[in-house]
């Protein structure tokens, strides 16, 4: 009986006591990273266990081969001290010392693996103020986490996703800024469907945009070796929840000797890139230092105002990563805030970056996707090659001089609800499978050879030409609008057709429908009176 009630236990209640056990003891950051480096430990456990059950197949009981790192790293298995495996975490659970045996397994981890140098949190369990109790009922409740109970395609990547989700949406805005939701990020990575080559991300937060970038492949059948992960973080707790996040799935990759900020310490300079999916915390201010003004990445767009503006981040993230394209075939998907499709202390920037014709496609989003903002954001598409040829098997046409505009906004009836606290719940606008699809098939319909295939829709896409000079004698003299008659503002709802449905009423006509159909339902109503008054008289009575 025990044991079927054991199988009941969802996994979500599970991460959910996980949780509790910290309540109220640490900040949100620290309990957070303790749950996370736990976790990391209980994988990295899980896989050591696994495969030094492979050695012993193939070698036998011997220390020589399983006690030799080559043996696990040499299949992407973390070799671990006997000190620092998951079976003696839990075996010492109940132990007065059992945050130091803790902190310990995370530094003889970091000793034994170079690649996980600075990934893990030193001294975090002794200095957390939680005591063994809780430190056990943690543990009891990570422990119940394995494969065999719950058979979770990608277990590993669901358990990090919700803990990196929900302390997201319990904390404020800073907490929350690493955490971007898993169908934007999808969205973003089968916009550029990052086949193979190096994938970029100057603000990488907690890997979420590497992580999908590799699920993508693996949904198409790619190659995850023809795939290189680059990226870079400032923040140091995010940077190594980054490593762990990669790390405990097997990714290889390079985020730099160390956190950093990407404007003032590039820790992959002069690298250009083929792929880049990015979030850039919003409106980010100061970013600038005296000795990055005439930096070479903001060349050619500042005009007299040399580099971007002081006050705003916005437009220095994407001459950012306009300089790390490939400028034969780079393509990036990144998030903003709506602001910067307008705003004209960027005018200069913005225009010149029309100008140069990087801009491919514009996609607004729908309204508190977000656990730490409710505002609608901007999807944007910039593409160092519009011109005709073979995408990944696909013909496209020559698309430059144009922009394609999507309005989601109205997208916002899939709702996902999550439980952040005791009897606090919270509401975000998620996309589904079916609209990621929708997009990417308009996108790519847009982009086809065959002309056939798309064509603008009122109140959702459009497609439109940047300068005044590529409009055709027809198109002129009908007054089609472009982005250059709009002052080269990128807001889609300057371009794409909006109805007032109030406005196309015909008045007239439906006050005739109307009135046709209150004497339908009067003459009705007459000759049922006169029924029911036949034969009301038909036994002696009357009705008035």
């Amino acid at each position: 009986m025990a044991k079927n009630k054991e199988k009941e236990v969802s996994l979500e209640s599970v991460l959910w006591e996980c949780r509790v056990a910290l309540r109220g003891v640490g900040t949100l950051d620290k309990n957070r990273d303790a749950v996370i480096s736990l976790v990391f430990l209980k994988f990295a456990g899980d896989k050591f266990a696994k495969q030094r059950e492979q050695i012993k197949v193939q070698f036998g009981d011997n220390p020589a081969f399983l006690e030799n790192p080559t043996f696990y790293n040499a299949e992407n298995v973390f070799y671990l001290k006997e000190t620092a495996r998951w079976d003696y975490i839990v075996k010492n659970a109940s132990q007065n010392n059992i945050a130091v045996i803790i902190d310990q397994a995370m530094s003889d981890i970091e000793t034994d693996n170079p690649q996980l140098a600075g990934a893990l949190s030193r001294n975090l369990f002794s200095t957390i103020g939680a005591d063994k109790n809780r430190i056990k009922s943690l543990i009891d409740n990570i422990n119940q986490i394995n494969e065999k109970r719950f058979h979770e395609e990608d277990l590993i990547g669901r358990v990090y996703e919700y803990f990196l989700q929900i302390y997201a949406a319990s904390g404020t805005k800073e907490d929350g800024e690493f955490y971007t939701p898993a169908c934007i990020v999808k969205l973003i990575a089968e916009m550029i469907e990052p086949f193979n080559g190096v994938v970029y991300d100057p603000c990488c937060g907690s890997g979420g945009m590497f992580v999908q970038s590799m699920k993508f492949v693996d949904k198409h059948n790619g190659n995850r070796d023809e795939v290189s992960i680059l990226g870079q973080e400032s923040a140091p707790e995010t940077w190594r929840l980054c490593k762990m996040n990669l790390a405990i799935r097997g990714i290889a990759h390079n985020l730099g000797k160390t956190n950093a900020s990407t404007f003032t310490n590039d820790q992959h300079k002069d690298i250009k890139v083929d792929y880049i999916m990015a979030n850039p915390p919003f409106n980010l201010k100061p970013w600038r230092t005296k000795d990055i003004e005439d930096d070479p990445r903001w060349d050619g767009y500042c005009g007299s105002q040399k580099s971007p503006r002081e006050s705003n981040a916005n437009y220095a993230w994407i001459l950012h990563m306009i300089s790390k394209l490939d400028v034969n075939h780079g393509i990036a998907g990144f998030l903003l805030s709506n602001g910067a499709l307008g705003d004209m202390d960027d005018y200069e920037i913005r225009k010149n970056i029309l100008l140069k014709d990087k801009v491919e496609a514009i996609i607004v989003l729908p309204r508190d996707m977000f656990y730490t903002t409710d505002i609608s954001v901007t999807l944007w598409i910039i593409n160092m090659n519009k011109r005709e040829g073979n995408v990944n098997g696909r013909q496209v046409r020559n698309r430059e001089h144009e922009v394609l505009f999507i309005n989601l906004r109205a997208w916002d009836d899939n709702i996902e609800e999550i439980t952040i606290d005791k009897g606090k719940r919270k509401k975000k606008t998620v996309l589904s499978d079916d609209q990621i699809t929708k997009i990417k098939e308009v996108y790519n319909n847009w982009q086809s050879v065959d002309r056939t295939l798309y064509s603008d829709v009122p109140e959702f896409c459009k497609s439109v030409k940047i300068n005044n000079s590529d409009l055709t004698e027809e198109e002129i003299r009908n007054d089609v609008v472009t982005i250059e008659k709009k002052n080269y503002a990128l807001m889609p709802s300057k371009y794409i057709e909006f109805i007032d449905h109030d406005l196309n009423i015909d008045y007239n006509k439906e006050m005739q429908r109307i009135q046709k159909e209150m004497q339908e339902v009067i003459k009705k109503e007459k000759t049922s009176q006169e029924l029911l008054s036949s034969a009301f008289k038909g036994i002696g009575y009357g009705i008035d």
